[in-house]
């Protein structure tokens, strides 16, 4: 169960970047490199959470 948490406290994490990186979009000042670092972010989340979700499908 605890692999189970871990990725649900990820995908929380991964959809709450999701949501600030559309509202950095549409801020008129925005800035282009903290928007680049919120999706690089993003990415690394999300592959954490497929390779953690590989492991739960092969046990």
């Amino acid at each position: 169960m605890a692999l189970e948490s871990h990725i649900a406290e990820l995908s929380s994490r991964h959809k709450a970047l999701e949501s600030q990186i559309e509202s950095e979009l549409h801020h008129p000042a925005s800035d282009d490199l903290h928007i680049a670092e919120l999706k690089k972010l993003k990415l690394r989340l999300k592959e954490e959470i497929e390779k953690l979700s590989g492991h739960r499908s092969a046990a």
